[in-house]
């Protein structure tokens, strides 16, 4: 059977563009600045972005102010079994003054409090990993999860962030979260729901570093 002549000039078309190779249009890709430089103020553009993603967010100046907004929003929504496993962490609210009551019980807590590893600034995410005491389901388990971070945890890109994941650890932990506000899906009938795998609601509280060094 003869080829159209539709599909010679195709063939034909495809032959020249092969003797005549084009330059890779994205041959410096690796070092592109391809999303925009970060603000000067890392803490306000992660704070945009997380609450964007329905994410709640508060900066606290002191561990004092900390211990106030949380022991008024844990007063609030009458969250009386809080879910904490990272030691230092139940340390320093505890010292701080904080009054509530710890459970070891994940599954029937009201909320959980951990730390994190980093905040990405570009895309408002809580990173976690395995290698932290809390691991790796309480902050996928709980109802509701806390976020208590500083600002020397904050950095710009997830790129920054794994570096320094690679520096701390050395090797990468098994494990590495990006939390970015609650869990939703649209799956059923394209219909936006949010808590169906993961919490139904995510708190930031940021400190300033120099408070945490005090």
């Amino acid at each position: 059977m003869k080829e159209s002549s539709a599909k010679k000039n195709i063939l034909k078309k495809i032959k020249q563009a092969l003797a005549t190779p084009v330059p890779v249009p994205f041959a410096d890709h690796a070092s592109t600045q391809i999303f925009k430089a970060p603000q000067p103020d890392v803490e306000v553009e992660f704070a945009e972005n997380f609450t964007a993603l329905q994410g709640k967010f508060s900066f606290c100046f002191s561990a004092h102010e900390l211990v106030n907004q949380l022991q008024t929003l844990l007063t609030t929504r009458d969250w009386k079994n809080i879910f904490i496993k990272d030691d230092v962490l139940q340390h320093t609210l505890q010292s701080a003054g904080l009054k509530i009551n710890y459970t070891n019980n994940l599954s029937s807590c009201d909320a959980a409090i951990t730390g994190c590893e980093y905040l990405i600034a570009r895309t408002g995410s809580i990173v976690l990993s395995a290698a932290q005491q809390s691991g790796r389901t309480v902050s996928v388990y709980a109802p509701v999860h806390i976020c208590i971070a500083y600002t020397n945890q904050l950095v710009y890109d997830i790129k920054d962030g794994l570096e320094l994941l690679q520096k701390k650890y050395q090797q990468l932990p098994s494990l590495i979260t990006f939390a970015s506000g609650p869990s939703r899906t649209a799956d059923i009938e394209k219909t936006l729901v949010t808590g169906v795998h993961g919490p139904k609601e995510v708190f930031c509280f940021l400190l300033e570093a120099k408070a945490h060094q005090e």
